[in-house]
């Protein structure tokens, strides 16, 4: 009696096992649902429409951008979250994800590494550490020397309370052991603005935004946060290169399905992204936009977001980063 119930049981698993294959072999049947968990124009959203494009020319189907804003992006990911895991929906994330737990109260709503399946990574931007012109430092030592000369004195501005402009500034003071005062704006564009006018001292902002004011005069730049320096400024070295050792900030993005998304059609997925990153026309607009093809398998992928998620923990509860 038992030897037939494990029979049943095993010919119950072969027959889901192979209806999964078939499934995969067929997917996908339909356009494909990616959610960009932040409002259109954004670095995420530009990164998204890239690869959406490619991915559909590769898959045979649309995969259409579904720009869903809130809360630095926890709606979104909750609402990919509780999709059907049958790969016609996606996630396209950033470094947020990897900080929105220790921001947010994410209990019942997801969990940021056990609630999806890593597809792949995609892409990765570093911060640069500009300063205004007028500001008597020309390398990141020297600013390490005046901020310790002059404790609480000098001020960055930021995009905003928790984000990744305001995450770099305080993993910059607790590596290099300095004191700054953060000086929240909302958005980007009036954080820098605020450098570029004398108001506040410095600020950590993206690469494509800061290169052309950089370019212009309007801001100096000391290092980016990359490990390896980046083609857009060859001459400007990474922070960690400059004396604060140990110092990384990039804005990576990479693409999540829903746990329990059937292996066979994650894998097919994984493959396609892969052979949309060797596309010139992609490492193009990936290299326009300040971007490097940030590759890793699967596996890799989720491991990276665990450490980072270690990482960006000690930096919100030692800065007492709390989300507004």
């Amino acid at each position: 009696m038992l030897s037939a119930v494990r029979s049943l049981a095993g010919a119950g698993a072969l027959v889901m096992l192979l209806a999964a294959s078939a499934s995969a072999q067929n997917y996908p049947t339909k356009p494909i649902r990616m959610i960009v968990p932040f409002p259109p124009g954004g670095g995420s959203d530009v990164t998204g429409r890239v690869v959406a494009a490619a991915l559909g020319e590769r898959v045979g189907t649309q995969v259409i951008v579904d720009n869903r804003a809130g809360a630095g992006g926890v709606i979104g990911s909750e609402l990919a979250a509780n999709a059907s895991r049958d790969g016609y929906t996606l996630l396209l994330v950033s470094l947020a994800h990897t900080v929105n737990p220790w921001l947010y109260d994410l209990k019942g709503r997801y969990h940021p590494i056990d609630s999806f399946a890593p597809v792949a990574a995609i892409a990765a931007s570093p911060v640069v550490l500009a300063v205004n012109p007028g500001l008597p430092v020309h390398s990141v030592a020297e600013l390490v020397i005046l901020a310790k000369a002059q404790p609480g004195k000098l001020f960055y501005a930021s995009a905003g309370v928790g984000s990744v402009t305001h995450l770099a500034g305080e993993l910059f003071k607790f590596t290099a052991k300095v004191d700054m005062v953060h000086v929240p704006f909302k958005g980007a564009g009036p954080a820098m603005l605020d450098v570029m006018s004398g108001q506040t001292n410095l600020f950590f902002g993206g690469l494509l935004a800061t290169v052309s004011q950089v370019r212009a005069g309007r801001l100096r730049a000391l290092g980016v946060g990359s490990l390896k320096r980046n083609a857009i400024l060859p001459d400007v070295p990474s922070i960690a290169e400059a004396g604060v050792a140990g110092y990384e900030t990039v804005n990576w993005f990479g693409l999540l399905a829903p746990a329990g998304t059937p292996t066979a059609i994650v894998e097919r997925l994984h493959q396609e992204v892969s052979a949309v990153q060797n596309r010139p026309d992609v490492q193009k607009q990936f290299d326009a936009d300040g971007a490097t093809v940030l590759r890793m398998k699967s596996a890799e992928f989720r491991a990276y977001m665990v450490v980072d998620m270690k990482k960006w923990e000690r930096v919100v509860k030692e800065g007492s980063i709390k989300a507004q």
